[in-house]
Formats: structure tokens, sequence, C-alpha cells
């Protein structure tokens, strides 16, 4: 398989900005949770609202960008394959806020750096640098913290959406190292519209109140926005990298879940949540060789 590489007179422009739209992804995904557990609507009812609100925006980004031409060119097998992957992440993912706490769904997302990197490394070769791996490794101990506080608690079958969300989302960002042309945009209108069908059987999107609507579909735009600077940040930088910046979440999501759902994390898990920051920061002190990438 053939290296993925970039010219080397955009590298630090196209690295930088790679690390900015994830980190600006990562802010918004962390109001997920506050956004599910805001409203009484079952998670089914959820995911239609807020499908419906983020192919709507997603649609009307592409097309004020003029792209939506190219877009719909470029749509292949491989952007298929990426809109599957998010439904089924996205499918997990809601419920998995319904069925266990919001910190335990972040913290079992915290484990995607070791996911992706695994992928990355037995599909295309992309060794993760030492840096990656020990900040990596850090993380993997905040988490382990965090979860000490969680023991003796039943939330398994949230806890288990959650890992699968955690899989698909490591696929995904796979997939636009290994496909660089692939659409950013269409998959993901594609994946909420195929939601949709589930969405109206499975849940009661109609009995829904107007106030709740409105929420859930303003949670659809800001899930849009988090989709769209995901998908074009997950490009530019390798895929461990990308899911360890995304590990952002893990101490955003439960201060506000304390916030505005008075849900408290434990002090171990406040302690786990420092950790994955600081490993986040370490990742970055030094971005002049972060992985080795090998041909097969």
């Amino acid at each position: 398989m053939a290296v993925i590489s970039t010219p080397q007179s955009s590298v630090p422009l196209s690295h930088m900005s790679g690390v900015i739209l994830v980190c600006i992804s990562a802010f918004v995904f962390s109001t997920a949770g506050i956004f599910t557990k805001a409203v009484d609507a079952n998670a089914w009812s959820v995911i239609f609202w807020r499908g419906l609100g983020a192919a709507v925006l997603s649609l009307g980004y592409v097309m004020m960008r003029g792209a939506l031409r190219d877009e719909v060119s470029r749509f292949g097998w491989t952007a298929l394959l990426a809109a599957i992957v998010v439904a089924s992440g996205t499918a997990a993912f809601i419920p998995a806020f319904k069925l266990t706490t919001v910190t335990n769904v972040v913290l079992i997302w915290a484990t995607a750096p070791f996911v992706a990197a695994a992928l990355a490394w037995l599909l295309i070769g992309e060794r993760p640098g030492l840096k990656i791996m020990l900040t990596s490794l850090l993380a993997l101990v905040g988490v382990g913290l965090t979860l000490r506080g969680s023991v003796g608690s039943s939330h398994l079958a949230g806890d288990l959406l959650a890992m699968w969300m955690t899989l698909m989302m490591a696929v995904f960002y796979v997939i636009y190292r290994i496909w660089l042309d692939t659409p950013t945009v269409l998959p993901n209108v594609l994946a909420s519209v195929i939601l949709l069908v589930p969405g109206w059987f499975l849940g009661a999107p109609l009995a829904t109140s107007q106030p709740e609507i409105a929420i859930l579909l303003i949670f659809g735009l800001v899930f849009a926005v988090a989709s769209i600077t995901l998908t074009e940040g997950a490009r530019r930088i390798p895929a461990a990298q990308t899911a360890l910046l995304g590990a952002l979440e893990t101490p955003l999501a439960p201060i506000w879940a304390w916030l505005l759902l008075s849900e408290l994390p434990t002090a171990w898990a406040i302690a786990g949540g420092i950790l994955v920051l600081l490993a986040v920061i370490l990742s970055q002190l030094d971005r002049k060789k972060l992985t080795q990438k090998s041909t097969t």
C-alpha cells in the first residue's frame, strides 16, 4: 500500500489546521450528553430530530460552499462505508447516554486513541511515534483513575454501546487517512438520513413536545458543526493523534454534566480528566515528528 504523504511545504499549516479543527470538534461533541439528557424523549426520537437538523445544516453547508457537485462526483464506496460507520456509531452513541452516565460514555470514548492507532498500524503501517505512545498511555491512566470511581455501578448496556461507538469512530478516522479523497460532508448527511427510518419507527418523534423538538434540532445543528470540523481535521493529522485530541471531550463533558445536570463527577473522575487533558497538551509540545510511516 502506498504511503500517504503531504508536500513538505504544506505540512506545518496542514497539521496545525487539523489540530485546531479536531479540538473544535471535541469541544462541541462534549455537549452531546447535555442535549441527550436534557429531554425526556427516548433515544430514537433524539436520533430522529438530531439527524434531521444535522442533515439540513450539513447539506446547506456544502451547497453554500458550492461544493455539492464535487462531493457527489467523489462519492464512491469509501464514502458509503464512512456513512454506514457513522450511522452505526451514532445509533449506539445516543442510547449510551440514556443508559449510563455522561462520565462513563466519555471515559470509554477516551480509549479511541488505542483503537485508532492499532487499526492504522495494521491497515496502513502508520506507527505512532514515541511521544504519541507515551501520551496515550498517560490518557489511559487517566481513564483508569476515573473508572476506579465507577466500580460497582450497573450501566453495562450503556457502557457496551459506548464501546461500539468508540470502535466505529476509530474506523472512521482510519478511513479518512487511507482514502484522502473521500468527501467529508455527504457521508455525514447520508448517515443522518439512514437513521431517520429507524428513528421514525422505533421512536415517537411526533409525540415529542415542541420545546424538546427545538432543543434536538439545535443539537443536530451543533452535531453537524462537530462532524464537519472532525472530518476536515481527520484528513490532516495521523489517526492516533486525531483520537487523542478528541479525548479533550473527556474532561469537558463531565464538567457540563456537573454544571447543567447536577451529575457530580467523583474525585477519581476529576483526577482522571486532568491527566487526559495533560496528555493532550503534552502531545502538542513537539509536532515535528508525530508518526513514523512505513510502506507495505
